[in-house]
């Protein structure tokens, strides 16, 4: 004999889809305690200023608001802001560029690779700063000096990044290719290009803030004219609310650049092979 189960005549209840939320109500109330965050921040720090801490040395918000609005006006900001941001670009296009080409051709021939790998990772190992002196009596004190010095940073990071992901290919399918047929072009094309994409994104995902490092740095050690310039002038005069505007603009910069780099990481992930 079978027994039927019992049915329920309740209401049903269909549970809510809570995806929206945790895909936008968790960044908004993100977004909403940084801003919170720094606001309370830069209160603190106006009320504190001249109260108990001496603005010679921090300065305060209203005064940092006041410089930029004052180097906006006479074109200040905008002139060697341009140019940092020039140095910034070619010199990272620069580095990468290199990077890429040597990592695809050096990791290609093992006996070399192996040969030069040593000397490679001395010369990422010298701080680029140390470099700077060098590069002024090279090249002088303009824009090259600060793009050979960014492409110098971005070289070693996209280089050693592409170089792992070319040797790291799966030899299995290069020798597929060569058994079908297929020329050295055919390996590079198909089998190499696909396989290291994600090493070569990766080294562009991670040298994109080292080339604004590279290049403020070299600005910092002799320039005339850049926000690296703006810094060092504004400290000769004991300006700290010029050294703090600059600074911002520095910070805005990085977060342009790291709107960059999450574009790249996501371009990254474009090349992951999906889980099982």
């Amino acid at each position: 004999m079978t027994v039927a189960a019992p049915v329920t005549t309740g209401p049903v209840v269909i549970p809510r889809d809570r995806s929206w939320w945790q895909k936008h109500g968790t960044t908004t109330t993100v977004w909403l305690v940084r801003v919170a965050l720094v606001a309370i921040l830069l209160v603190l720090w106006e009320i504190a200023a001249d109260r108990w801490i001496d603005i010679t040395y921090v300065s305060r918000p209203s005064d940092i608001v006041g410089r930029l609005g004052d180097w906006l006006a006479d074109g200040t900001l905008w002139t060697n802001t341009w140019i940092t941001v020039q140095e910034i670009v070619y010199g990272f296009l620069l580095g990468a560029a290199a990077g890429v080409v040597a990592g695809f051709v050096l990791a290609s021939l093992n006996f070399v690779y192996r040969v030069l790998d040593p000397f490679v990772m001395a010369l990422y190992a010298i701080p680029k700063v140390a470099l700077a002196p060098l590069f002024i009596v090279w090249f002088g004190i303009g824009m090259h000096m600060k793009v050979l010095l960014a492409a110098a940073t971005v070289f070693f990071l996209v280089f050693l990044n592409t170089a792992a992901g070319v040797r790291e290919v799966d030899r299995g399918l290069v020798d597929a290719v060569r058994l079908m047929g297929g020329g050295r072009w055919d390996v590079l094309r198909k089998v190499v290009v696909p396989s290291s994409m994600t090493g070569v994104l990766t080294g562009l995902k991670v040298a994109v803030p080292y080339a604004l490092i590279g290049t403020v740095i070299g600005e910092l050690v002799a320039s005339n004219k850049g926000l690296g310039y703006l810094i060092n002038d504004s400290a000769s005069q004991f300006d700290t609310a010029g050294v703090f505007a600059t600074l911002v603009v520095l910070s805005v910069i990085a977060g342009v650049l790291n709107v960059v780099v999450s574009m790249i990481g996501k371009r990254v992930n474009r090349w992951k092979p999906l889980d099982d």
